[in-house]
C-alpha cells in the first residue's frame, strides 16, 4: 500500500507542478496579447502618420508641378481609390 500511497503522492505533486506551469503561461499568454494590441495600435497609428505624410508630399509636388509620369500615374490611381472608397462609403450612408 505504501508503494500506491507514494505514486498518488507523486501523481499529485505532478499534477500542481503542471498547474502552476499551465497558470504561468496562461498569464504570460495574456501579456504578449497586450503587448501585441499595443504594437497592432502602435503600427496602425505609424501607418496613418505615413499617409498623412505621403498626402503633405504630393500636395507640395503638385503645387511645385515636380511630377514625373510614374509619379502621376501613381497619383493619379491613389486619387482614383480615394474617389471609389468615397463612393462606397456613400452608399453606405444611402442605405
Amino acid at each position: 500500500m505504501s508503494v500506491l500511497s507514494n505514486q498518488i503522492l507523486q501523481l499529485q505533486q505532478k499534477q500542481q507542478l503542471l498547474l502552476k506551469h499551465y497558470a504561468q503561461l496562461k498569464r504570460e499568454n495574456t501579456q504578449l496579447k497586450k503587448a501585441l494590441s499595443k504594437k497592432d495600435i502602435q503600427l496602425q497609428s505609424t501607418e496613418e502618420h505615413l499617409k498623412a505624410l505621403q498626402q503633405n508630399l504630393d500636395v507640395v509636388k503638385l503645387t511645385k508641378g515636380a511630377f514625373d509620369e510614374k509619379e502621376k500615374k501613381d497619383l493619379d490611381k491613389r486619387l482614383s481609390d480615394y474617389i471609389k472608397e468615397i463612393d462606397r462609403c456613400m452608399k453606405l450612408l444611402n442605405t
